[in-house]
This record gives structure tokens, C-alpha cells and sequence, in this order.
């Protein structure tokens, strides 16, 4: 995929900053990186994993006249931030700078963030039912999605064996490979169990006091791993939003897979991490891009009244967003806490629906029509 507008943005941001582009195994950085080099002749890509490269890496001996330098997998050299500190200080820009890897870079970027305020971060999600604008109508692209996720090989394959078994090794290899190089994990059964416990939880608040009775673990040792996998861009996790609602004391999140052909569950949990991972993609995009702050939450009170998503911006509910596989009437409990919350905005998205309508002041539209419209 020629993925356009992440082009278009980093482009722009590494004409004043250095670049790190980081996201999920597999996602496409090396691809995205290596269109970003040939686009500008000349350009230099070097991966530290590659012995050649890595010489030229260590020595800082790349071409200072090249238009672009891709660092590829840099984060595996230890003092790789503190290397690339002395170079930008004393050089600055050009040549232009792309560092690029594993999900590790951003893990590693947030402990003790020596380049702060010398570079640029975006970050590069599976496919959405807008970056595929073009290839099919929406409704067909998120059945697909729904079905086959969108990491490109699984998506482009159309073939579920070949996804099935790509999603093997891919887990596979993060388990055994980028988990035990963060932190050493010796039972990685029991690991690889608990990410199958989760792929039946999508979209409902997890315990980690139920999980662990499950794996005869501590809740402790859940939640620690919980982070790991989702460092390693295997989940994230969506949290409650309360702040301002009477009673709402729940506190667990939800879970959701970056890779929806990883879901286990019926196709309304499917269509639900489809709409979580397009919109997560969305508002990183916005931050990335825009510098604007904004956060995905869901809401639910002691009554278990319940909306799916929202999103906060200045810590204030701005649009709430309901999900439904066919139901087009308006949900009860998103028109009990639109009233509540009087947010800009509140929108049942229905994957059956085929037009647009207006109920009491909250909008229903057709799901991949409206996630084919947002900007990411």
C-alpha cells in the first residue's frame, strides 16, 4: 500500500525535524520508509540489523549530502537516543533524518526522552476503511476488515488460511522474539493463553482479578503483562470516561486487538474492533499531525447505561459514538447520556443501515460510509 497521506505528512515533518515512525510489527514502516527513500534520489537507507549497515551506523559514516537517511531497527543500539542527540545538535537538518523499527522505538522513546523537542513522532496503524477508499465500496471494506483485519499481507491475501497462518508466526514472533527482549517472560504458554482469553473478551471491561484465577496468576502479574502486549501493539486498552458522570464508578477497561482477524466472538465484538482500531488510527493522526489532544474512552454508569466509544478532547466528552450491527433505533443509553453530557455530537453508526437519518438530535449513519469519511 502506498499509504498517501502518512507520505504527504512525514514529507512535510522531515524538512524541519528529525522523523520516528513507529507502530505495529508488520503494519508497513519498512515499506512506507523505503517509498519515503526512493521518492528522493540519492537517499540512504541503512537497517542495523543488516551487518554493513550497521558499521555505517556506528560510525555516523552516512552520506551527509543525501536528501533522506532511514535508520531502520536504530533503537537495538544501546545509546542509539543519545547518538542521535549529538548528531542533530551539532548538524541539524539537512540531511533529513527517518528512524524507524519495532513497536520497541516508542517504548524506548518514552523512557527518558532525551530527543524531546528534536523530532517528530507519527505512528502508523493497520489499514482503515479510508485508507482503502478506492479499492471497493466501504461496506465491502469493512467486512473485510471485520473478517481479515488490516495488516496489509492477511488484507491483501483475501484468504483466511493465509491469514490464519500469518497471524500464527506474527504473534509468534512478538511472544518469543520483541516481549522477551523488553521483559523476559519465562512461562510464554501461559502468555500466549491469556491473549486468547482476551481475544473472547473484545469490547468488555476485563478483570484482572478473574484472569488471573483463569491462569492461576496474581491480578498483578495480568495487568503487567496486559501492558507489555499492549507496548508490543498487540491490544490497547480503552478506558472508562467519569470524570463529570454521577456514580460511574467502573473502573476496568475495555480491550480491543489491532488486528480484528484476531477477534473471537460474534460479529457484533468483530464490527466493534474494526470501529475501535479505525478510530484509534484517527485520533493519532489528529495528534500527530495537528498537535491536538484527544482521547478514546467509553462510558458506562453503576445502572450499566453504556456508549461504546467517546471521544474526549479538554477533558469533556466532544462526540459519542454507539455501534450496531443493524439496529437503527436509537440506543437508550446513548440518548440518556447525550442529554447528560450535551456533547458536539452523538452518532449511532450501524453497519445494516443504508441511509442517513436524524432521531431527536442524534445523527444515524451507515458505519462504513461514516468511517469512510473521517480523515485517516
Amino acid at each position: 500500500m502506498e499509504r498517501p497521506q502518512q507520505k504527504e505528512a512525514i514529507g512535510r515533518d522531515l524538512d524541519r525535524k528529525y522523523v520516528f515512525l513507529t507502530g505495529p510489527r508488520q503494519v508497513g514502516k519498512t515499506t512506507l520508509a523505503r517509498r519515503l527513500a526512493e521518492a528522493r534520489k540519492g537517499s540512504c537507507y541503512l537497517n542495523f540489523d543488516a551487518d554493513p549497515d550497521r558499521i555505517v551506523i556506528l560510525r555516523q559514516a552516512w552520506d551527509r549530502k543525501a536528501p533522506l537517511i532511514v535508520l531502520d531497527e536504530v533503537h537495538k543500539l544501546k545509546s542509539w537516543k543519545r547518538r542521535l542527540k549529538g548528531v542533530y545538535d551539532t548538524e541539524g537538518i539537512p540531511p533529513r533524518v527517518l528512524v524507524t523499527g519495532s513497536a520497541r522505538l516508542d517504548l524506548y522513546r518514552r523512557g527518558g526522552d532525551s530527543m524531546a523537542g528534536r523530532y517528530f513522532l507519527h505512528r502508523l496503524h493497520p489499514l482503515s476503511v479510508r485508507e482503502l477508499r478506492g479499492t471497493a465500496p466501504p461496506a465491502e471494506i469493512l467486512e473485510r476488515l471485520m473478517r481479515h483485519g488490516g495488516f496489509p499481507e492477511p488484507y491483501l491475501s483475501g484468504n483466511d488460511q493465509d491469514a490464519a497462518r500469518w497471524r500464527q508466526q506474527h504473534l509468534e514472533r512478538i511472544v518469543r522474539e520483541d516481549i522477551q527482549d523488553l521483559e523476559p517472560v519465562k512461562d510464554v504458554k501461559t502468555l500466549l493463553l491469556l491473549v486468547d482469553l482476551l481475544r473472547e473478551r473484545v469490547g468488555s471491561p476485563i478483570s484482572h482479578a478473574s484472569l488471573g484465577r483463569d491462569l492461576e496468576l496474581s491480578p498483578h502479574t495480568v495487568k503487567r503483562w496486559i501492558q507489555v502486549l499492549e507496548h508490543m501493539y498487540v491490544v490497547f486498552l480503552v478506558a472508562p470516561w467519569h470524570r463529570n458522570v454521577a456514580r460511574a464508578i467502573l473502573k476496568e477497561p475495555k480491550v480491543y486487538f489491532y488486528d480484528t482477524g484476531a477477534v473471537r466472538g460474534d460479529e457484533g465484538a468483530r464490527l466493534e474492533n474494526a470501529v475501535a482500531v479505525c478510530l484509534r488510527k484517527w485520533l493519532h493522526h489528529r495528534t500527530d499531525t495537528q498537535g491536538r489532544s484527544n482521547d478514546l474512552h467509553y462510558i458506562r454508569d453503576k445502572e450499566k447505561r453504556e456508549v461504546d466509544f467517546a471521544i474526549v478532547e479538554d477533558r469533556r466528552p466532544h462526540l459519542l459514538i454507539e455501534v450496531k450491527r443493524s439496529d437503527t433505533s436509537v440506543s437508550p443509553s446513548l440518548r440518556y447520556f447525550a442529554k447528560r453530557l450535551a456533547p458536539a455530537e452523538s452518532l449511532q453508526i450501524v453497519q445494516a443501515a443504508t441511509r442517513a437519518q436524524t432521531l431527536d438530535g442524534i445523527h444515524v449513519r451507515p458505519a462504513a460510509d461514516w468511517l469512510d469519511s473521517l480523515e485517516a
